[in-house]
């Protein structure tokens, strides 16, 4: 019983980690953004979180953006809370691009309204 347990738990760990990707599979850190934004939706996630916000350009249209962070656990750690991305809370943003030019980024540090600043780092 113990050895099919076991073997489980490998197939699973082995299809998690097959899933992961690296970072500079998916963003170009040749590509920083810098970005000003209302956040729309925050998943507490693992192995990524993923932070949304709205973002308007120059033409006043409004693009939501797609920002991968660590895992859930990791930005526990590292002093993010709950609290601080309610949807409607303001965030300026600075990541990597992703490399398919699609609203989506590598999110390296948030800065909240009242100046805290938040980190998440890129993976690599």
């Amino acid at each position: 019983m113990a050895f099919v347990v076991s073997m489980l738990a490998n197939l699973y760990l082995a299809e998690a980690t097959l899933a992961h990707h690296a970072f500079a599979a998916e963003f170009d850190k040749e590509k920083p953004v810098r970005l000003i934004g209302r956040v729309t939706e925050m998943r507490w996630a693992n192995p990524h979180a993923w932070i949304y916000i709205d973002v308007e350009g120059e033409n006043g249209d409004v693009v939501n953006w797609a920002l991968e962070t660590r895992g859930a656990n990791n930005l526990i750690r590292m002093g993010w809370r709950p609290a601080d991305l309610t949807v409607g809370t303001i965030l300026e943003v600075q990541g990597f691009r992703a490399r398919n030019n699609t609203p989506t980024a590598n999110l390296r540090e948030a800065t909240l309204p009242d100046g805290r600043r938040l980190f998440s780092g890129s993976p690599d």
